[in-house]
């Protein structure tokens, strides 16, 4: 019988030329299933997060090996995945913005899907996964990356429209928008499409010769917060807070503040007339945001429990790895911030987890979890090493003429699995873990582009390191015409120390004794 959906199509053709060129020698090989979430913090319960309902997540982290202390090379959506999906960093995908395709413009670098497909996996991607639009060469680079054509949802078309019903009963473009099912266009949305899409997938696969690496990338908790209404009720206001620290700290150098002004353009943000860049949101509203961030973490939370289902009554649970992360992080508050655009910890600070069957479910309870730093950079050597592949070499540095290399660690070391390649690069002692991010700015006050500015406009970039101890920005000038930073042409740095000041509200950088504690900090 002819199947309807095209991408089915595609993947029975693919499946037929895989069983074709292997035969069933791959019955041992273990599949992948990679969860990419858009804008999620560790508002989890895993994370200890007791506010949060999210049972699904939750079992999955104890089946799993949980990194407490995961970071994003850069919190914005195209260059974190950019990075990721490749192994390389910001600066050498040259990827700071949504503008350009970083085969294009750095090097024809491998991505992790791609490896895989050339290691004799189906690759397939639904949702977002790569973001789309010209940095991922509005193709989600494809054929490179995927096997079959890469899966979006018909209803992401709706998402920033005027779909949330407002208490005058009419529709509205808001940040905040529970909706009526029965009331928005296609009567679904799209990471319930994608759940049913990568469902449709893996019973294909669950027949299949040929091992898969499919990548689920799920929309929310990414504005609007647009959910079914009924995850609302979960959160009462009254039972929501503040974030601890609702104020811009006073030794913030401007050229870290950012001005949130995605969030302002929503139709409800503009009705509150907030002056630009620090005005406070007013106090009920911003129960309200984080009333509807955290609905939609539960809302996302369900699908992610449909999908695991699935895998399980196909019975792939066994046979596949499951690992799931964020881009980045969200502010919710903290320092007079909302979204993303920082490199403070609650926007660079992501969750980060891998199952492996037989194996992760086995440790020792204390061994379920890391509080070594790591970075979304060691996705690539770490999947790659999981499902007993060759491990890709470490970049040699420049390397944007090296096709396949990768600039994170392997992470295999913490899964204390005998027969895995080791990285002897890696150590014990968390106190020699080190993260990396950077941001760039446009200006060294914020601006209308403070948040997204493009490569042409950059003029600031700010470096970041995050060790056990503490996290130590500077931002310094940058060329983007040569993609260079003059670190002699400092514009404001930021020091706090994680002990004494976890919320890092106190800079500590223009601090004499600051200054000495971290050169004593540093090897």
């Amino acid at each position: 019988m002819l199947l309807l959906d095209p991408g089915l199509l595609w993947l029975s053709l693919v499946l037929g030329s895989c069983v074709l060129a292997q035969g069933n020698n791959t019955k041992d090989t273990l599949n992948v299933l990679l969860i990419i979430v858009d804008d999620l913090r560790l508002s989890l319960g895993c994370y200890g997060d007791k506010l949060i309902k999210s049972p699904n997540i939750d079992q999955l982290a104890s089946h799993s090996l949980l990194f407490q202390n995961a970071f994003a090379q850069q919190a914005v959506c195209a260059p974190s995945r950019v990075s990721f999906l490749t192994g390389r960093r910001p600066d050498t995908t040259r990827l700071y913005d949504f503008n350009s395709y970083w085969r294009v413009q750095a090097g024809n670098f491998s991505t992790i899907p791609q490896y895989f497909k050339e290691n004799g996996y189906v690759t397939m991607s639904v949702g977002k996964v790569f973001h789309p639009g010209i940095s991922s060469n509005h193709s989600d680079d494809s054929p490179y990356s995927w096997s079959v054509p890469p899966y979006h949802p018909s209803s992401e078309k709706y998402e920033n429209t005027k779909t949330c019903r407002g208490p005058d009963g009419k529709l509205h473009a808001n940040l905040i928008c529970p909706v009526d099912m029965a009331d928005i266009p296609e009567g679904t949305l799209p990471d319930k499409q994608s759940t049913k899409q990568a469902i449709k997938l893996l019973e294909k696969m669950k027949t299949s010769a040929s091992p898969f690496f499919l990548a689920v990338g799920y929309h929310k908790p990414h504005i609007p917060f647009r959910y079914p209404k009924e995850f609302q009720k979960l959160y009462p206001l009254e039972n929501i807070t503040l974030a601890p620290d609702p104020q811009v700290p006073a030794g913030l150098p401007p050229v870290a503040y950012n001005p949130w002004m995605d969030m302002r353009l929503r139709e409800d943000i503009q009705a509150l007339n907030l002056s630009v860049p620090y005005g406070p949101i007013p106090v009920d509203f911003q129960r309200k945001i984080r009333q509807s961030y955290f609905a939609s973490v539960s809302y996302l939370d369900t699908q992610v429990g449909h999908l695991l289902s699935a895998l399980d009554d196909f019975h792939l649970a066994n046979s596949t790895i499951v690992a799931f992360t964020s881009d980045h992080g969200w502010s919710l508050g903290e320092h007079g911030e909302w979204a993303k655009y920082s490199n403070f910890d609650v926007a660079t600070h992501v969750p980060l987890m891998f199952y492996v069957p037989g194996r992760t479910a086995l440790l020792p309870e204390a061994g379920q979890q890391a509080v070594d730093l790591v970075e979304l950079v060691s996705l690539f050597p770490t999947l790659t090493g999981l499902a007993g592949l060759h491990v890709p070499p470490r970049c040699p540095i420049p390397s944007f003429h090296v096709k396949l290399c990768r600039e994170g660690q392997s992470l295999l070391k913490h899964f204390r699995f005998s027969d895995l390649e080791k990285d002897l690069t890696l150590h014990d002692n968390p106190h020699e873990s080190i993260a990396y991010s950077q941001y760039p700015r446009p200006a060294d006050y914020p601006q209308w582009d403070s948040d997204k500015p493009s490569l042409k406009d950059i003029k600031v970039m700010g470096y970041s390191i995050r060790t056990i101890d503490y996290r130590y920005t500077v931002w310094v000038g940058f060329n983007p015409h040569d993609f260079l930073a003059n670190f002699s042409d400092v514009h404001g740095g930021e020091l706090y120390f994680v002990d004494s000041d976890p919320l890092q509200d106190h800079n500590m950088y223009n601090d004499s004794q600051g200054g000495d504690l971290l050169q004593s900090l540093i090897p």
